[in-house]
């Protein structure tokens, strides 16, 4: 995998480093969690709005996209870095969460870009 996807995450104007629950790293913006890192071998990503816009990328992906446990429902996806999602496609879903993360923060805790 080319992309270190935390250093990418951690780029986004606001986005800071927490680890949440123990060896789980998350990357967050306000107060808000746009990417799962957590071991380093997969990244969890909000893919849609809802389950079914987010299930368009495990049809496309099966052996590597994969509903995230508990908020899969909510549109949120798990990615096996290292796998068939290119590397650019992966940039542009890092950056489709960090938007929508971003878009549900109230004004006064959006990051100035």
């Amino acid at each position: 995998m080319s992309v270190d996807v935390l250093a990418y995450c951690l780029a986004k104007p606001g986005a800071w480093e927490d680890e949440p629950w123990e060896g789980d790293v998350v990357a967050k913006v306000g107060d808000k969690i746009f990417a799962f890192l957590g071991a380093g071998t997969s990244i969890g990503l909000k893919c849609g709005r809802d389950r079914t816009e987010a299930d368009e990328l495990v049809t496309v992906y099966p052996d590597d996209v994969t509903v995230s446990a508990y908020i899969g429902r909510y549109g949120w996806n798990s990615i096996r870095l290292g796998g068939a999602v290119p590397d650019d496609e992966l940039r542009e879903l890092i950056d489709a969460s960090y938007d929508a993360v971003v878009a549900k923060l109230p004004k006064a805790k959006r990051p100035t870009v």
